[in-house]
């Protein structure tokens, strides 16, 4: 990497080199803002009113289309790269700032960083993607905002403000052409209609055509980042008088993607096996493959034998099952009204979304771990009639998840206006959302199998009888409501010439409530039922449905006393909270209610036009919830309470030689309490796993560092971007926690409680019948928090040079990122290494400013990235009749992670045009 940075730094500056001595030559006035011999101003929103932003005593990272376009920011993973502490991992949409976010796509858990679209909250990042086309600009504010946002601002907030309609006529048009068969078309309209009312109407349609995953299989469709979709908008914005104005957007989407969009393939699990064709059993083993290490009667002939495509190839993978991502029936409707009194203003802001999506993946194993069993080694048919020794029934399962949910916000403040000394803000806000949040396990060779027809599904215990399941084996049907309000207020008071001081409050109330339905159906193992599988034969499914959902509490089917359902759930007199249908499907309420008091208190000196100092405390709240959806089997802990947050922060803006260097420096300190950790419970027994998570509150954790951002033009034409961030993101107090991956903590870096001991010496202990061992906690203080890098570098040079017809800006950008881990485990199979990035663009701008041809290439080198830190899965937890199976050449104790990658590299050309 030091060669790197040191070849990239001289060839830079050699390269500036020689065109500031062409330009000298050809130099015609200024045409773009980066030929200017000062640092332009911003002016941004962040305290809800227009200001300039070294003059806002918050760490704001804000990015211009202007920006975007010279820099390469056209999703927001690339902001990442350029933002001091945020993460975002595409594949689940989840975003975090210094540490502080959300780990999980359950949507009763609020996310950590709130996103706001024209002042209208939303629970997905999506909207901070938009090319700059839709997007003036995007504020990244970092650390709590507990006044102005409150709703789920524990680690900030992403303000994403669109382009306005223009009073003058104004129309652009822009294409995109790109390796791996991408195409980007985009439109925009603006004007007047009559005096006093104007429109904008833009548009995009974005193509790729293959993908960044190539699947081996033939005739299956390559992966990563393969979309069709297509987003348009309209706009009105008038003025009614003097006193009154008003603006509203409209927009629709869809998508119609293969593995591309949130969710879409970004992942690789390396390790000698194929995860797609070995799990999540033995039991659904590809016949395309060669699997005779798996078990020892399977034996298939395929042409591309038995290894992991990854081992050899990162961006390889083998499944016959293809991922899709849809996203239909999405409206969005975001409105603003100002009424300006005398002395202060009257603003309501509101919106409302709906959206339906749809994601289908082939199963890896990691969703349901209840069915990771193999076949018995002396199996010799399963399900197939006629079928010979050696061999196995053809399978294959995928997981169709969905989203289909839709909310309204509303906001009404007042504002005082003018420029006097004391400045003031107090509002209202609702929100209030409904969702369903439906997963399910498809077996697809089950269905008409040779002409076979599926039998009834008899009940496990008396509770319920079920025969339609639709070839699942997991149906959970979640569907819940979420409504909150809020009041706040804020001053902002300029006691003395110099010195301001900032005062904010806020109470949150959040309500959940809802009900979930889960199915769980058991095919073909010893493990299912009460008797043996018998081989060779038709045996049914079996509905363990009330086995898996009660676990310990089975024992009240056998007599026991009742137990009281956990906090949070709403007690219907069963065991749990759980009552059962007649369709097979056990259901349980929830119901909570959260609120909280949050605020800032902050002192600002402003010494001289050019510098600005602050410290700030900002406390931040983010609402409980409930581990429901996704891969849960109504578990026993599903009920997570709040999480708060106190931050100090201290920071300088400062202006230097000029305004030719901008600095702008943070230090902070958070006090994390109670962070929303979901954790699977570990397998340690062999036969059915129960699927169950828990949602734990970790006591205290400590988010600290220093964040630098730097922009310097020494000379006309050349401007150069450094940032750099240090966050030391840690947990401070947890202990009792078993690694589902490591139950006995015998891997590297593990702190254990308790010595090691055998089974047979403690027979009344949790023993981990696939070591022998008994189950051991670990204290994690001290261990990272998740998806928080320690260091993370960003450099941009770029050059303009004036010629008689236009400019030509080169930019090169630099990123460098430290290691992460994907949970609250810091362990090797939970870690993603850290990368770097080398990123060009050549922009081409007329004279006129009519058009622009910019060419790019986004990682340069090829390079290796990862978008978060890895997740992992203890195939050796794998077990026939209690018999432990253990996979070996797949990382510690049989345990292989799972990493998430940025993209490859990539490029193209983008022509605009301006009419």
């Amino acid at each position: 990497m030091k060669n790197r940075v040191r070849l990239m730094a001289s060839g830079a500056f050699l390269f500036i080199a020689a065109v500031n001595t062409s330009a000298h030559a050809q130099t015609q006035p200024a045409a773009s803002a980066a030929a200017a011999g000062t640092i332009e101003e911003l002016v941004v929103t962040a305290e809800k009113r227009s200001q300039n932003l070294q003059e806002v005593p918050i760490a704001i990272s804000a990015y211009t289309s202007e920006k975007r376009d010279l820099l390469g920011i056209n999703s927001v993973q690339d902001m990442t790269n350029f933002t001091p502490g945020l993460q975002y991992s595409s594949q689940g949409d989840r975003i975090s700032l210094r540490g502080v976010g959300r780990l999980t796509n359950v949507q009763a858990a609020d996310p950590g960083v709130a996103s706001y679209s024209d002042g209208v909250y939303t629970s997905s990042t999506v909207e901070a993607g938009k090319t700059p086309i839709f997007v003036d600009r995007v504020e990244v504010l970092r650390g709590p905002q507990g006044t102005l946002y409150g709703r789920n601002s524990i680690g900030g907030a992403i303000n994403v403000i669109s382009k306005r309609p223009t009073e003058d006529f104004y129309a652009e048009v822009r294409a995109t052409v790109a390796n791996y068969g991408r195409t980007l078309l985009e439109g925009a309209v603006s004007g007047p209609l009559t005096e006093g009312l104007q429109f904008r109407l833009a548009g995009n349609w974005e193509k790729q055509r293959d993908g960044y995953f190539t699947n081996v299989v033939p005739g299956m469709p390559s992966q990563g980042n393969v979309i069709d979709q297509y987003y348009v908008e309209g706009q009105l914005q008038g003025k009614f008088g003097d006193r009154l104005e008003g603006w509203v957007k409209a927009s629709i989407a869809g998508w119609n993607n293969g593995a591309g969009g949130p969710g879409g393939q970004t992942s690789y699990t390396p390790g000698p096996y194929n995860p797609l064709e070995t799990l999540p059993s033995a039991l659904y083993i590809n016949p395309n493959f060669a699997c005779s290490g798996v078990a020892t009667n399977v034996v298939n002939a395929s042409p591309t034998g038995c290894v992991n495509p990854a081992s050899s190839d990162r961006r390889k993978f083998a499944s016959t099952i293809a991922q899709t991502v849809s996203l239909d029936e999405t409206y969005v409707l975001a409105t603003q009204w100002t009424y300006h009194f005398d002395a202060f203003d009257l603003k309501y802001i509101g919106g409302y979304d709906t959206y339906h999506y749809t994601l289908v993946s082939p199963l890896d194993g990691g969703a349901v771990q209840s069915f990771q069993i193999p076949l018995s080694a002396t199996a010799t048919c399963n399900f197939v009639p006629g079928c010979t020794a050696a061999t196995i029934r053809p399978g294959g399962s995928s997981s169709t998840y969905q989203e289909n949910k839709h909310w309204d916000s509303h906001e009404l403040n007042l504002s005082s206006s003018g420029s006097g000394s004391l400045q003031w803000l107090v509002g209202a806000y609702y929100y209030h959302e409904a969702y369903q949040q439906p997963v399910f396990t498809t077996l697809a060779a089950q269905t008409g199998l040779n002409g076979l027809v599926q039998p009834a599904v008899p009940a496990l215990t008396p509770l319920g009888v079920a025969s339609v399941f639709q070839n699942r084996s997991y149906d959970d049907r979640p569907q819940l409501e979420d409504t909150s309000y809020a009041g706040f207020g804020q001053i902002d008071w300029k006691f003395a010439q110099d010195w301001k001081t900032t005062l904010g409050i806020r109470y949150s109330h959040d309500k959940k409530d809802g009900s979930e339905s889960v199915r769980l159906i058991c095919y073909q193992v010893a493990a299912c039922g009460t008797v043996p599988e018998t081989l060779g034969t038709l045996s049914p499914p079996v509905d363990v449905t009330a086995a898996t959902v009660y676990g310990p509490l089975q024992s009240l089917l056998l007599g026991g006393a009742p137990v009281a359902p956990p906090k949070g759930v709403v007690n219907n007199g069963k065991p749990g909270g759980v009552t059962f249908t007649p369709d097979g499907f056990a259901t349980r309420n929830y119901d909570a209610s959260f609120d909280a008091w949050t605020g800032t208190a902050g002192l600002q000196w402003d010494p001289d036009r050019d510098t600005m100092a602050y410290a700030r405390y900002s406390r931040g709240y983010k609402a409980g919830g409930f581990n429901v959806g996704i891969t849960t089997t109504l578990g026993s802990s599903p009920y997570t309470g709040p999480e708060h947050s106190d931050a100090f922060e201290v920071g300088l803006k400062k202006d230097l030689f000029n305004h030719t260097l901008q600095t702008n420096l943070a230090v902070f300190y958070y006090n994390y309490q109670d962070l929303q950790a979901p954790l699977t419970i570990v397998n340690t027994q062999g036969g059915l796993a129960q699927s169950q998570g828990v949602f734990l509150n970790v006591p205290k954790a400590i988010s600290q560092g220093v964040e630098l951002e730097t922009i310097w033009q020494p000379i006309d034409h050349l401007q150069v971007g450094f940032n750099y961030s240090y966050n030391d993101a840690h947990i401070k107090q947890l202990t009792g926690i078993i690694d589902p991956n490591d139950p006995t903590g015998v891997a590297a870096g593990a702190k254990p409680i308790g010595a090691l001991s055998t089974c047979a010496a403690n027979p009344t202990a949790v023993c981990d019948i696939y070591s022998g061992n008994i189950v051991r906690a670990q204290n994690l203080a001290g261990n990272a928090l998740p998806n928080s890098a320690r260091n993370k570098v960003a450099l941009n040079v770029t050059y303009t040079v004036e010629l008689d017809k236009g400019s030509l800006s080169p930019s090169l950008s630099y990123i460098w990122r430290d290691k992460q881990y994907g949970t609250i485990f810091d362990r090797s199979y939970y870690q993603a290494p850290s990368w770097d990035q080398v990123d060009a663009r050549l922009t081409w701008k007329d004279k006129d400013n009519k058009y622009s041809i910019i060419g790019y290439v986004k990682n340069v080198f090829d390079s290796v990235g990862y978008e978060s830190g890895s997740t992992a899965t203890r195939y050796s937890g794998l077990a026939t009749g209690g018999i432990p199976m253990v996979l070996t050449g797949l990382g510690d104790h049989g345990v292989s992670p799972t990493y998430y990658l940025t993209p490859p590299r990539t490029y193209g050309v983008e022509l605009q045009y301006r009419f």
